[in-house]
């Protein structure tokens, strides 16, 4: 344990955050969703929920304020209008944690291409459907960075 550091974060995770530049994408990703077929290197984070894990990862990273959109979530197929639990979660969890950033709908198979060009793919245990979420890295300021 580190002090400071969220307790789902593992060394895998705490090495892909760190690495990760401005504009990189993470996936969270749930149960179901093909993670090992997409070509980003998966971290696993079994027996954790994909809400938990966004909860830990907004807690040290911020995100892209520099474009328009910097989080989306997978569209319900047959109903693009539908707001599932899990991704109003996701939005709560963002606004609470990064600030006012609405989470963008996408198609599914434009958020399976998304995906494929992401840095790092976090494979959860989240078995409640839809509860994929991809968030675009912002800047870390120098005021925010403690070196004492």
């Amino acid at each position: 344990m580190l002090k400071g550091i969220h307790p789902l974060l593992g060394p895998g995770l705490l090495h892909a955050l760190k690495t990760m530049g401005h504009g990189d994408d993470i996936v969270i990703a749930d149960a179901n969703f093909p993670s090992g077929s997409m070509g980003p290197p998966v971290i696993r984070a079994d027996g954790v929920s994909a809400t938990d894990m966004a909860e830990a990862i907004l807690t040290h990273m911020p995100l892209d304020t520099f474009v328009p959109e910097t989080a989306w979530r997978m569209e319900v197929v047959g109903d693009p209008h539908a707001v599932p639990e899990v991704c109003a979660e996701f939005q709560e969890i963002v606004t609470s944690r990064a600030g006012d950033f609405r989470i963008v709908p996408v198609e599914r198979f434009a958020f399976y291409a998304m995906a494929r060009k992401a840095a790092y793919i976090v494979a959860t245990t989240e078995f409640r459907l839809y509860g994929n979420l991809i968030l675009k890295k912002g800047v870390v300021h120098p005021h925010e960075v403690d070196m004492a």
